[in-house]
């Protein structure tokens, strides 16, 4: 149903099933798939594509312009999955020229007033949670837990499965199945709950624990941790994952473990 009181570009491509409340705004060159909920006052702006499924709450703002000085109006796109519950006042920018879109992927629930910033990837199954910001170009992986009114830099990279505290302001990577301290960025352990939730075995959650206990708690830096992991951890996708990440990091990982309470 889509209300007469809301405004619908001719243009727009607006798939079976679709709910349009009044005063919602869909201008031309977008995108809504099939079973989609559009709010009151949420505004979906040209280059948007959105999947099935997704439920987007009032005045949230999609595929707006980028907030970025070197935006010169080019042609750009924002990619947003299936089935994802997209809350009140969150806005996603589209991509620049830079990477040409940003894309958050599918069943991911986005709180009120999460800003993603232009051409980020946002992977599935996330939870952001209210007043995070992305800054532009931020890489997110899979199954990621954000708190609230955490900050995130330009550029930085957050593995699958990580969880970062609320209030945190992240300016290097944080590598996967990690949380990370919002006091002192440093590593608080490995996400262990969330693995465990996931369906990933005992025996693989102790080999990641193992890994990262290697990593952030051992002394040694990233580069030599990461070869005595290839010795002491059995081969596996997780582990390969981790090193991958800290080996290709190009803004630097996080701080290993410190106990808050020093002699």
């Amino acid at each position: 149903m889509i209300s007469e009181l809301a405004y619908v570009h001719p243009d727009a491509q607006i798939g079976a099933n679709v709910t349009i409340e009044p005063f919602a705004y869909v201008a031309a060159d977008t995108v809504i798939g099939d079973d989609c909920w559009i709010a009151s006052g949420a505004v979906i702006h040209e280059g948007a594509r959105i999947g099935k499924g997704c439920k987007i709450h009032n005045c949230a703002s999609v595929s707006c312009l980028p907030q970025d000085l070197k935006f010169e109006g080019e042609v750009t796109t924002c990619q947003i999955g299936d089935y994802n519950d997209i809350r009140e006042y969150v806005t996603i920018s589209r991509g620049t020229k830079s990477t040409g879109t940003t894309i958050v992927g599918s069943h991911n629930l986005l709180m009120a007033y999460v800003h993603v910033g232009h051409d980020c990837v946002v992977g599935s199954h996330c939870v952001i949670a209210n007043r995070v910001s992305l800054a532009g170009e931020v890489h997110v992986g899979d199954w990621v837990v954000i708190g609230g009114h955490a900050a995130i830099h330009q550029w930085t990279h957050i593995g699958a499965h990580a969880m970062i505290q609320g209030g945190a302001l992240l300016g290097q990577d944080l590598p996967p199945y990690v949380i990370v301290r919002n006091d002192t960025l440093r590593f608080a352990g490995i996400n262990r709950v969330g693995l465990s939730r996931r369906g990933f075995t005992p025996e693989r959650v102790g080999e990641i624990h193992e890994a990262c206990r290697i990593l952030f708690q051992s002394g040694m830096n990233y580069i030599n941790g990461c070869e005595e992991v290839e010795k002491s951890v059995p081969q596996s996708e997780e582990r390969d994952y981790l090193l991958r990440f800290i080996r290709e990091s190009k803004r630097g990982i996080i701080k290993p473990y410190e106990s808050k309470h020093r002699e």
